[in-house]
């Protein structure tokens, strides 16, 4: 399947296809506004809106960015991520106190929350302004943004039964939440929740378990870029030693290289050829 020129506005379930363009859509929220703009009105989507708030938590993270473009086919939010070497220094702190989850189920990293509890308000509204017709919906996100995004979708159907959205695709997700949230999420998003994560991608190794643990749905991309959609624990030991193996000169920067979102674009075109 060749990749399609454009977001098809018209999908209501996954795609391979759409996956892509998702992570394209989480590439585009580390631009600058005017180029999200441009580039969202390039594929189809006549309305734009920026979301953004600065806040002090104690974490390096300062702010939280996401933007929404709409159709009247199809709603998108798409969050930013930011630095892996910022977002692997407050993720491997084990004393993070936690949150209380969405409708006060479970519990989330309280920095994912109160990045989250800043943005929200105003996504939720923009999506209210601009789901007028029936559109599909989906939050996407990669690294910090993808755990906004999955607790952005959590926080909206379990606030509000009505607000389910289409599908929430992630790339290179930490974990987010304890496992009572994660259950009730792997029931609520059953075959709309898809979380991809590329070989050694340090980021989905943390926070530590088993205070943070991750939901279901995973899409593994192994050391030869070829998605999978399940792999048993051994035989992913062994695929995680062959990407570890793979540079000589530099194993140890594995991690954080397979972390970076132009990887996880690169895999996804790469299985679409």
């Amino acid at each position: 399947m060749p990749v399609p020129a454009t977001i098809d506005h018209s999908v209501r379930t996954y795609s391979l296809a759409h996956a892509y363009w998702l992570a394209r859509a989480s590439d585009l929220a580390y631009k600058d506004e005017a180029t999200i703009e441009k580039q969202a009105h390039d594929w189809g989507f006549d309305r734009v809106r920026h979301h953004r708030t600065r806040f002090t938590p104690p974490f390096p993270l300062e702010d939280t960015q996401a933007y929404t473009m709409a159709s009247d086919r199809m709603v998108i939010t798409a969050f930013r991520g930011t630095e892996p070497a910022q977002i692997r220094d407050w993720l491997s702190d084990a004393t993070t106190p936690p949150w209380p989850g969405p409708a006060k189920t479970g519990y989330v990293h309280y920095g994912f929350a109160q990045a989250l509890e800043s943005i929200f308000p105003t996504v939720k509204d923009t999506l209210e302004e601009f789901r007028t017709n029936g559109q599909s919906l989906w939050f996407t996100g990669h690294s910090l943004g993808g755990a906004l995004a999955m607790l952005a979708g959590a926080r909206l159907y379990l606030e509000d039964p009505r607000q389910l959205a289409d599908g929430i695709y992630t790339f290179g997700q930490p974990r987010t939440c304890d496992r009572l949230l994660a259950a009730a999420y792997d029931k609520g998003f059953k075959q709309r929740m898809v979380r991809f994560v590329n070989n050694n991608d340090i980021v989905p190794q943390m926070p530590p378990e088993p205070a943070f643990t991750h939901v279901e749905a995973l899409r593994y991309i192994d050391s030869a870029g070829k998605i999978r959609e399940s792999m048993s624990f051994s035989a992913g030991l062994v695929d995680r030693a062959k990407g570890l193996t793979a540079d000589a000169f530099a194993p140890a920067s594995d991690g954080m290289k397979d972390h970076f979102i132009r990887k996880y674009i690169a895999a996804l075109e790469k299985n679409l050829a």
